[in-house]
């Protein structure tokens, strides 16, 4: 058996986590190796389970990304949920079904109302790595960001900045097939003033986290929900919820990633061993 872990030609070098799974694939007794999704000499067919990973370059190829994962059998997450899940509009369900959300508005123009913060964050609906992403602290700023994204053809969601993210940062809560496996903490990465930049990842900065019950119910939740969305009779093979804290102390999700997020094996023993266990089983 052979699991196929996909990344794309310019990020599979960066990957921290693909080395660990396929060394724990190879302890396993299968096989594992690194592909690029767009490689058009690969036979997909020849793989008893694929794993999308580091296909961070989908960004501005989504239709021929989401096409690609159409056409690939035993894919992980499969199409259904990277159809949903590349468009942060997901959230608008979410939030529906209860699983609290921070505050946004989406498609913000000129003159609309965006609450009364002390700073926001405006970010296009489809992005990652904070890409196209600002942290602004007056209204003209907002306003004349989420404009000029959907202006571009894009969709917008304007959010307050929540505070307490520059001492105690976001929380990242993993989940493979349904079952948590690890937890940890990422540092601040939008700085005040700064604008639009496209260099952030550099910043990032991961360390081990032990989740509270509030967390873990709160990830749970999230992911429950999107299943039902999606229409899944089972649990994605990962789930990466991204949580912060309220200023009342309770959980709020950022997102729900179930596309292609790193997933920090590095940061717990025998998270790379549980996820390719959970992909092993979906053989």
């Amino acid at each position: 058996m052979t699991i196929a872990f996909v990344t794309s030609s310019a990020h599979g070098a960066f990957d921290a986590d693909l080395p660990l799974l396929v060394a724990a694939a190879e302890a396993r007794g299968a096989g594992g190796e690194i592909v690029v999704w767009d490689d058009p000499s690969i036979d997909w067919t020849g793989y008893e389970v694929v794993v999308v990973r580091s296909c961070w370059d989908y960004l501005s190829r989504r239709d021929e990304f989401l096409a690609w994962a159409a056409s690939v059998p035993h894919l992980h997450n499969d199409v259904d949920v990277l159809t949903w899940n590349t468009d942060k509009s997901y959230l608008r369900q979410l939030e529906a079904a209860g699983v609290p959300i921070i505050e946004t508005r989406w498609d913000v123009a000129p003159g609309d109302d965006i609450g009364d913060h002390a700073e926001w964050v405006v970010k296009p609906t489809i992005s990652a790595g904070s890409k196209d992403t600002a942290r602004w602290g007056t209204r003209d700023e907002v306003w004349e960001h989420s404009a000029s994204l959907v202006a571009a053809g894009r969709s917008s969601m304007t959010q307050p900045y929540i505070s307490s993210v520059d001492d105690e940062g976001e929380t990242a809560m993993l989940h493979f097939s349904g079952s948590f496996s690890h937890a940890i903490r990422k540092g601040p990465l939008l700085e005040r003033g700064e604008g639009v930049r496209q260099d952030r990842d550099s910043r990032e900065s991961i360390t081990p986290r032990t989740p509270t019950p509030a967390q873990l119910e709160v990830s749970e939740h999230a992911i429950a929900t999107a299943c039902e969305a999606i229409g899944l009779d089972r649990p994605p093979l990962y789930a990466r919820v991204d949580l912060v804290t309220a200023a009342d102390g309770s959980p709020l999700l950022i997102e729900l990633e179930l596309a292609e997020p790193s997933v920090f094996l590095p940061c717990s023993d025998g998270a790379a061993e549980r996820f390719v266990d959970a992909a092993l089983a979906r053989a």
